[in-house]
């Protein structure tokens, strides 16, 4: 299918769709709002089979990519769902190097995000992509089958996953025992409250439109903190001004970036939210950020 832009589509109908995606609205309330957008040659159902992810998009660095090597790891999570499995990326080297660990979207451990943590294996990181839907089998191979399995997980006991997950990363003996986390949407909130339970055990974060701590929360945090915003996105984006505060009256190094122009979503180049200027930027952000807080 030819890919298409968030430009090719009314706001209005981007914004219905981002409800339905964070599980505000069913598939068919969507396609029943979505049908006023309808024209000739494009209705509802074809609207919605545009929106909705691509995961060939998403292929920047292949599997197979001589630079990485890449396992399926399990991890025990005892405070959680007893264990996390996931999808490990690192360089062919033997070098010890610094970990970052992914947190993927409210669809579990997709394409996307394994390529994600290849991406990042070739900047030279171990990388670790746990699945927050290994209790209920993992990750369908499918988004909507994938956010649907997603709200029958106990989000307290995928917390402790992802936080066994993190420990388990920053303690292998590969690991320098510097550790990062980036995450996007459901996960960048989850690097955000990672940042405020783990404390100085996590030396840096890079949440992407991810939901903010409060003030009293955000006044725990230790590690520094880039965070990546869309300017369309009025769910997450307008948090931003209160953590700015919270994280400079905590004295932590932090940067806010919010893209002109952009969605919630724009870095996931698996559908017409992704924005490619503000991806490119973002993620340029991203790794100057670990390379700065996690080598030396």
């Amino acid at each position: 299918m030819e890919r298409k832009k968030a430009s090719d589509f009314p706001q209005e109908l981007l914004n219905l769709f981002d409800l339905y995606v964070h599980g505000g609205m069913s598939r068919r309330e969507f396609l029943n709002g979505a049908q006023r957008f309808a024209v000739a040659g494009a209705s509802a159902a074809s609207l919605f089979e545009m929106l909705r992810p691509n995961s060939a998009w998403a292929i920047q660095i292949a599997p197979n990519d001589a630079r990485i090597r890449t396992e399926t790891v399990v991890v025990p999570s005892p405070k959680g769902n007893g264990s996390i499995s996931g999808y490990l990326a690192l360089p062919a080297n033997d070098d010890k190097l610094p970990a970052v660990l992914v947190i993927h979207e409210n669809r579990g451990l997709n394409p996307y995000i394994e390529d994600v943590a290849r991406r990042l294996a070739v900047a030279n990181f171990i990388a670790f992509a746990p699945d927050g839907l290994t209790s209920v089998g993992g990750y369908p191979g499918d988004d909507e089958k994938g956010l649907a399995l997603f709200q029958k997980v106990d989000q307290g006991k995928m917390k402790e996953d992802f936080l066994a997950a993190a420990a388990w990363l920053k303690s292998r003996p590969d690991c320098t025992g510097k550790l990062g986390a980036i995450g996007f949407c459901f996960g960048g909130g989850m690097v955000n409250a990672l940042a405020v339970e783990m404390g100085a055990d996590l030396s840096a974060a890079v949440p992407f439109y991810g939901l903010q701590p409060s003030a009293a929360d955000a006044g725990r945090i230790k590690a520094p903190i880039n965070a990546q915003y869309g300017e369309l996105d009025s769910r997450i984006t307008p948090g931003w001004p209160a953590f700015d505060a919270a994280l400079t009256k905590a004295g932590v190094p932090h940067e806010g970036h919010i893209y002109k122009g952009a969605n919630h979503g724009f870095h996931n180049d698996t559908t017409p939210r992704y924005d490619e200027a503000a991806a490119k930027e973002a993620w340029g952000r991203a790794l100057d950020w670990f390379n700065k807080y996690l080598r030396g």
